[in-house]
């Protein structure tokens, strides 16, 4: 029997299977994908690497407080083994027509920024960075409701609950109310891809802890976002656990209303386990589906009424040359086809996308080697490709690859006219939909981020890491926030509620 067994190995079931093999537990890590990762995996086409979900990330720096705490506990799962590269400052810039502006850290920096370009508007970017500093305060309390036991959440709830609720139904477009300047929202508003919802629905509190955890720069794994399983796996392989990969759960099995196991399909068979505990980091809707319908079914229930956020499309370019020389840079770039920064891409046959989001790994990595390499993406609402979403991987009918074809030619030229300098260096080029992301990772209706990103979703009883069925817990980002820092406190806060000794390494 194993101690625990976690089903996922994002960054999120990583952190919670390595932190728990830090306590001497044996762990068993099943993955349905042939590769670790999930979205922190990398791959390659033709020498060309490129990784689809980690374009940068935010505490891992020197800062000995809060702002390098990620850093902290991912020097103490892995030994020291991973390593972080600045990036550019700014390390966002925000482009729109006949407008570019740049973000820089510290906060201070960009305030003040801010101030020097929209001096008219001076007390509400003030009001605005206040406004940020108390939403972000209010999302700890909103992370420790979702991972206390009840009582001490009914406890917390009494003395925070309120403000945390405020923050939490406050949406972005509600704060950015207060701006005249179209420019000016457009900047504070551009980078809600970081998280995957407009401003009309984000919660201003996910807004504000997510572009802050930039506060004191923005990094990039050395060596790729692979080596983070690299880094991780040897800590639970350590202490007695194992990876299994292509490893699909099919079924928690539940014995007298407790966990008591799982069964999985690898190389077409069925095969049983058995644990008292198990770790659900494949995303909540993912882990509802695969228990029997009469367990918890209140709570099944709530999470089937959750629906998927938005998805992307991706494409990867591979370069030949210098692209430093031809203008690409560390920076990522936001860029927009007009001030309306909310827009998101409902007919990518028929229009060029609003906006999308462009990246240089090559140029973040002193460790990627020769070849250089673009990502760009884009918000697309997957319910333009629901025909195809749901027919058995590999099985992709000539109207989808003509149509992925076009929408891929589309993308490229809108992105060749942002970088012009580059297009003479293009050696190849290829473009994920949301039926990729549906196939490698399992997300609900190709989601970038999981479920819809709302104030239903912070505040949601559903998504505690403790579930209604003794011994399953959930880890990863549906517990906590969108991304790799918060799909790892996620994990590590599981892992916490299986062995409270780690509460205190928490507090590191």
């Amino acid at each position: 029997m194993w101690d625990t067994i976690v089903i996922g190995s994002g960054i999120g079931g990583l952190a919670a299977a390595a932190a728990l093999g830090k306590r001497g537990q044996r762990v068993l890590l099943l993955e349905q994908h042939s590769i670790a990762g999930g979205l922190t995996q990398t791959f390659a086409r033709q020498g060309w690497s490129f990784a689809p979900g980690v374009h940068y990330i935010g505490g891992v720096g020197p800062d000995a407080g809060p702002a390098g705490q990620f850093g902290r506990l991912l020097a103490w799962l892995s030994d020291g083994q991973l390593e972080f590269a600045p990036s550019a400052n700014p390390y966002d810039i925000v482009r729109l027509p006949g407008f570019e502006f740049g973000i820089a850290h510290p906060e201070s920096a960009f305030r003040d920024a801010l101030i020097e370009r929209f001096p008219t508007e001076r007390d509400a970017i003030r009001g605005w960075f206040v406004a940020c500093a108390k939403a972000q305060r209010s999302s700890f309390t909103l992370f420790a409701l979702h991972s206390m036991p009840p009582v001490l959440a009914f406890a917390m709830r009494l003395l925070r609950g309120g403000e945390a609720r405020h923050w939490a139904k406050r949406t972005l477009a509600d704060e950015l109310a207060r701006f005249p300047n179209p420019q000016l929202r457009a900047v504070l508003a551009a980078r809600w891809g970081d998280y995957g919802a407009p401003p009309a629905s984000a919660p201003f509190v996910e807004h504000a802890l997510v572009t802050g955890s930039y506060n004191a720069g923005a990094y990039y794994p050395v060596g790729g976002p692979a080596r983070f399983a690299q880094a991780l796996l040897p800590t639970v392989e350590a202490a007695g656990g194992e990876l299994r990969l292509n490893a699909a759960v099919r079924r928690i099995v539940t014995d007298g209303g407790r966990v008591s196991g799982v069964e999985y399909e690898r190389d077409g068979q069925l095969v049983s386990e058995s644990t008292r505990c198990v770790i659900s980091a494949m995303g909540v809707v993912n882990t509802a589906a695969c228990l029997a319908a009469g367990v918890a079914g209140a709570w099944q229930q709530a999470v089937r009424a959750f629906a998927p956020g938005l998805s992307y499309l991706s494409l990867f370019l591979g370069f030949e040359g210098d692209i430093a020389a031809a203008g690409a840079t560390s920076a990522n770039y936001w860029i927009f086809e007009s001030e309306e920064t909310a827009r998101v891409w409902r007919d990518p046959a028929d229009t060029d996308a609003p906006g999308f989001f462009a990246s240089f790994p090559s140029l973040k990595d002193p460790a990627h080697g020769t070849k250089p390499t673009a990502e760009v993406i884009a918000f697309v609402d997957s319910a333009f490709f629901a025909p195809w979403m749901e027919q058995p991987d590999g099985d992709r009918p000539e109207a989808y690859l003509a149509l992925k074809a076009w929408i891929e030619e589309r993308l490229l030229a809108q992105f060749l006219r942002h970088f012009p300098a580059l297009k003479p260096l293009l050696r190849f080029h290829e473009l994920s939909t949301p039926l990729t992301q549906r196939r490698y990772v399992r997300s609900p209706a190709g989601a970038a981020y999981g479920i819809e990103m709302s104030a239903q979703r912070m505040t949601s009883p559903a998504l505690h890491v403790r579930t209604p069925v003794p011994g399953l817990l959930l880890a990863g980002q549906d517990v906590t926030s969108p991304g790799v820092q918060g799909a790892f406190m996620g994990g590590l806060l599981a892992a916490a509620s299986r062995d409270p000794a780690l509460w205190a390494r928490l507090r590191t």
